[in-house]
């Protein structure tokens, strides 16, 4: 029996070159696969959902535009999410940082529990680590973001952000050290 034959996907590079030459469909699938990584980083360092749509559609702009700045070194999503970080730090030293976006919660939207009890015990620790994040300078805390929030490696997280690797290291451990250390403060002040 003679099976389909199976088509490989296309690939970044493939459409970044087909991008370079105008090809409308090629910046179209670009946008699809990566416009929910994007919106989750802009949406985490920004914390509102209009910020964040402004962030991607603007980050897409400049991205499709500096196509020939593009050396495909660490790939097109890595790029892109690099543009997006920085243009959202650019947005959040303008417009202030509004309010952070709990780390558990994401497109799908919160988790349902049942317990009157623990629903408010999560929330109370959601809004000390939503402080405690949002405290973080901004390296950090974008360092932080695309490791909690993207799952991305070390060394992906070092090629996004043009770092050496212990960078990387250091910032997710002293965003680490500081958000125990407030919340370990809030847990003290729980007790008085």
């Amino acid at each position: 029996m003679l099976e389909a034959p199976t088509i490989a996907p296309i690939t970044d590079e493939v459409l970044v070159q087909r991008a370079r030459q105008r090809d409308s469909a090629a910046r179209e699938e670009l946008f699809q696969r990566h416009r929910g990584d994007a919106y989750r980083v802009a949406y985490r360092l920004l914390g509102d959902e209009q910020d964040a749509l402004d962030v991607v559609q603007d980050s897409l702009l400049k991205a499709f535009s500096r196509l020939a700045d593009f050396d495909g070194r660490g790939g097109f999503r890595f790029w892109l999410l690099r543009i997006v970080s920085n243009t959202a730090l650019d947005w959040g030293r303008r417009r202030k940082r509004k309010h952070t976006v709990p780390l558990d919660e994401r497109a799908s939207g919160p988790v349902i529990d049942d317990d009157p009890g623990r629903r408010l015990q999560q929330q109370d620790l959601r809004r000390a680590l939503d402080e405690a994040l949002g405290r973080l300078s901004p390296k950090i805390r974008t360092t932080f973001v695309l490791f909690a929030e993207l799952g991305m490696s070390y060394k992906e997280i070092a090629e996004t952000q043009e770092v050496p690797i212990g960078t990387v290291m250091s910032r997710i451990n002293a965003a680490r050290e500081k958000l125990q250390a407030a919340l370990d403060w809030n847990r003290l002040k729980g007790l008085d």
